[in-house]
């Protein structure tokens, strides 16, 4: 085993998706609050493909043995694998389900240990708006692991609550990203921010921020929550 860097008292964020346009800037928006931010992605230093359990887990493994724990875990990895009903294989189906709802899973199973023994963590969540209005057939797959997700968030905040661990969820809305611009039109754009009760476009600092506040002493009395951060186009 490696010898574990020395932080002291600054809190470790480990944030899956970290190198994406919405994951980096949660990374940016908790390391401006003193977090010591360590990023998972396919091309940051700890690596890991979380389409596989074995992969997800060594790579929560590494992060423990380097830093002696993980205080804040945001899952912002997402799988988007499109497919209608009438499209979907059994393939498809597994992946986006491997990422967007196994992977968190067995993270937090190496996470929470040292989480639950410091009575001190934060696990929060990324979903999706799409889970409470659709926005089209082919997003069968990733609509229904941000249904299983949220529910995931339910159960474990009940389950490590008594061990001083929140676990709760932000859902974006369409967000400004050059992901979402390689699929969605200036008119697509404005056709939902129309819907939207704040008549603006929707930016990664936006959900960010969100995230950095339930990681926050401030959201201390929060969980089991899903914070909608989409303009008002979903009001719960």
């Amino acid at each position: 085993m490696s010898e574990h860097v020395l932080i002291g008292d600054q809190r470790v964020a480990v944030v899956t998706g970290g190198a994406g346009a919405i994951g980096t800037a949660i990374v940016d928006a908790l390391r401006e609050r003193g977090h010591h931010v360590v990023v998972v992605d396919r091309d940051s230093e700890f690596s890991a493909d979380l389409g596989s359990e074995d992969s997800a887990r060594a790579v929560a493994r590494d992060i423990v043995d380097r830093y002696g724990r993980c205080d804040v875990f945001v899952h912002a990895a997402a799988a988007f694998d499109l497919a209608t009903l009438g499209d979907l294989t059994a393939d498809t189906w597994r992946h986006v389900q491997a990422v967007n709802v196994e992977s968190p899973l067995w993270l937090a199973q190496e996470f929470v240990p040292a989480m639950a023994a410091r009575g001190f963590g934060r696990i929060v969540f990324v979903t999706s708006n799409t889970l409470w209005d659709p926005p089209e057939p082919a997003l069968l797959p990733y609509v229904a692991s941000k249904g299983a997700l949220v529910g995931a968030m339910r159960v474990l905040a009940r389950t490590l609550g008594p061990d001083g661990i929140s676990v709760t969820a932000v859902a974006p809305g369409l967000t400004d990203t050059p992901a979402s611009r390689t699929v969605n039109t200036d008119q697509d754009f404005l056709d939902v921010i129309d819907r939207q009760a704040l008549k603006r476009r929707l930016v990664p600092a936006d959900t960010a921020a969100a995230v950095a506040f339930l990681a926050a002493d401030g959201a201390a009395a929060m969980t089991g929550q899903v914070l909608c951060v989409d303009g008002g186009l979903v009001l719960r």
